[in-house]
């Protein structure tokens, strides 16, 4: 009996060895099914005599290979419907992207038969006709894309079964009708914008900002989500009486015209001149080179003057004062919109970093108050304030120094051989946590404050190797932001070139430049050689610009850093970072999402894999635990 009993175990045991190593094999033919009946112009590495599991492109299988549980196909090339009873065999099927791709006919209905399907995406599509009537298949759904198609008809109240949706994406299709009450106890997403829906809006959806439902004639009992922006025509100059001006004042206008462009011109040229002579001075005084003094004589008096006090915020444990500070050996790490930045290292061995601030537009009582408000902010994602200087003639601030350095040094730092290139996974990690440190600094002074000069050179790593915002609040105290060509204005938004003035929407336009730096490798402004016009020459690109162009050309995977190819299974997430990085730096304020909002979209792209990823057995970097924040649209 014995002997039977051990005969068993190792059948057993071979029964799971075998079961352990075969393929899909049913799963593998619907999916050649599926793409033998459906054109594509990307090739794909499938084919009957390569094994499936951790070969074919797009596709991911259980732990033990028996079934197939994730296709991921964004921007292949579909083009027409898909063929009948081919994805539907799928039975274990948990991720489906179909994004960005020329599917065209209705919603298929035999989808009725993934009943583990947990994360739908078929934005981007041709897809057209109603929505599925009955949701109540997918218990499991816990995101659904499908903006951007064709459907028409009504939102199916069915959608309430969903007990476990927590975002849903309808916008920019054809819906009608009214929306229902979907009463889902998980939703934190919702976009139904862009439609032509109708009605009141449900109290339990009004929790959700405007821009989820913008595009609609949708009313609640607070405001009406119609925006019709009126576009006003150029009009010809006109005299008080409305008659045309005549050729002779025209005249006059141009020759005035030209008479004032010679006068600026030379009132420029002595501005200039004054304040590179004013520059070099500051330069000398503060020590310009590595490694310079920085406790020339001339600083001392003015510390003497000051009653030798720097300003300390709550909490902050160093015991040096303004003389220990201007004595410090000190390194330019660089200058920016609102000034000079040094790599101080005091005699006790720390290290901060020194801002002298240029062009303050305040008095010294309301800097004050305004620093006392930025100084009391404590978030893990934002660089604290240690202590501030105001004197008539110097306005110091000073904040900790972050070893692992600037995001768009680690970005755009120097290339090509010994170049130790940001993974995707430290660039999703910088995402997170920016938006997490700008979605804080948003809700603080009654949600009111803004940053004004978000760039990647003010986001930093933090041990964990998150990113964290710096150089908080200065816009509010700084003259007008500054109009020449450089590579901050690549991060300004359209408003913010006319009115000179940051705003919480600005933020989010500038972040979104920071998004788009992080997928493409790119700096927001760079030089492009031209081939066209006989002369060639380097023209001056906008990162956003570009991005939008190469997206109208269908050419999505060229936007990418090459450096990220060597990655795999990332792509989903890219594509997905790379929507809401557009969302972001849309050309009008209010269709641009809150920072909120904004926290909930990234930490949901990396989730939404590393859920998949840990029940196939793969390992995630840690996260930190965040605080709940307000939900938007996708």
């Amino acid at each position: 009996m014995q002997a039977l009993g051990i005969l068993a175990s190792i059948f057993y045991l071979g029964l799971v060895a075998l079961r352990a190593n075969a393929e899909p094999v049913d799963d593998k033919r619907a999916l050649l099914d599926f793409v033998n009946n459906l054109p594509h112009s990307r090739n794909l590495n499938w084919s009957e005599d390569s094994p499936v599991c951790g070969h074919w492109a797009g596709v991911t299988c259980s732990g033990d290979g028996s079934r197939i549980e994730a296709v991921r196909l964004p921007g292949v090339g579909f083009q027409g419907p898909i063929p009948p009873n081919t994805l539907s065999r799928l039975s274990a099927l948990q991720i489906l992207s179909l994004r960005s791709n020329g599917i065209s006919g209705s919603f298929p209905t035999d989808f009725a038969n993934l009943r583990n399907l947990s994360f739908l995406y078929l934005q981007f599509n041709n897809i057209s006709g109603p929505l599925p009537e009955d949701f109540s298949a997918w218990k499991n759904l816990t995101i659904v894309n499908l903006s951007h198609n064709g459907f028409n008809g009504s939102i199916p109240s069915s959608i309430s079964s969903l007990t476990r949706l927590e975002a849903l994406n309808l916008a920019s299709n054809l819906l009608s009708g009214e929306i229902p009450d979907f009463q889902l106890p998980n939703l934190k997403l919702l976009n139904l914008s862009h439609n032509n829906l109708s009605g009141s809006l449900p109290k339990s959806l009004e929790h959700f900002p405007s821009s989820a439902f913008v595009g609609n004639n949708v009313s609640s009992q607070n405001s009406t989500f119609e925006l019709s922006p009126a576009i006003s025509p150029a009009s010809e100059p006109r005299t008080r009486n409305g008659g045309k001006l005549s050729e002779s004042a025209l005249l006059g206008i141009v020759i005035a015209g030209c008479v004032l462009v010679i006068l600026a011109f030379g009132v420029l040229m002595l501005f200039y001149c004054s304040k590179g002579r004013r520059r070099a001075t500051e330069d000398r005084s503060l020590g310009k080179l590595p490694k310079a003094e920085m406790s020339p004589d001339k600083e001392a008096s003015r510390s003497q003057e000051a009653n030798n006090k720097l300003v300390f915020f709550e909490g902050c444990s160093y015991a040096f004062d303004l003389e220990d500070l201007l004595r410090a050996s000190a390194e330019v790490l660089g200058k920016g919109t609102f000034g000079t930045a040094y790599k101080a290292t005091l005699e006790d061995a720390n290290t901060v970093v020194v801002k002298r601030l240029k062009e303050v537009a305040v008095g010294k009582r309301d800097f004050e108050q305004h620093m006392e408000i930025v100084g009391g902010i404590r978030h893990r994602n934002v660089v604290d304030l240690k202590a501030y200087y105001y004197s008539k003639e110097e306005k110091l601030i000073v904040h900790d120094y972050y070893s692992q350095g600037s995001v768009y040094a680690r970005l755009h730092g120097k290339r090509g051989e010994g170049r130790n290139p940001l993974d995707w996974d430290t660039r999703m990690r910088i995402a997170i946590g920016a938006a997490r440190g700008l979605s804080h600094i948003h809700l603080q002074n009654n949600g009111k404050l803004v940053h004004g000069n978000i760039k990647s050179s003010n986001i930093f790593l933090n041990a964990e190797g998150y990113g964290c915002i710096s150089d908080l609040g200065l816009a509010t105290v700084m003259s007008g932001l500054a109009a020449p060509i450089s590579r901050a204005t690549g991060y300004r938004a359209p408003e913010v070139t006319d009115t000179r003035k940051a705003t919480q929407p600005s933020d989010v336009y500038s972040f979104g430049v920071v998004l788009l730096e992080l997928l493409t490798g790119k700096s927001p402004i760079h030089g492009t050689t031209s081939s066209s016009g006989g002369g060639g020459g380097d023209e001056i690109m906008h990162l956003v610009r570009w991005v939008h162009s190469v997206v109208r050309e269908e050419w999505t995977a060229e936007v990418f850093d090459i450096e990220l190819m060597r990655y795999p299974n990332i792509e989903e997430e890219m594509v997905e970072m790379l929507q809401i990085a557009m969302s972001c730096v849309a050309r009008l304020p209010d269709q641009r999402p809150k920072m909120p909002d904004l926290v909930k979209l990234i930490e949901n792209v990396r989730s939404s894999s590393h859920t998949q990823e840990n029940k196939s057995g793969t390992s995630s970097p840690p996260q930190p635990a965040v605080g709940t924040e307000s939900s938007s649209s996708l």
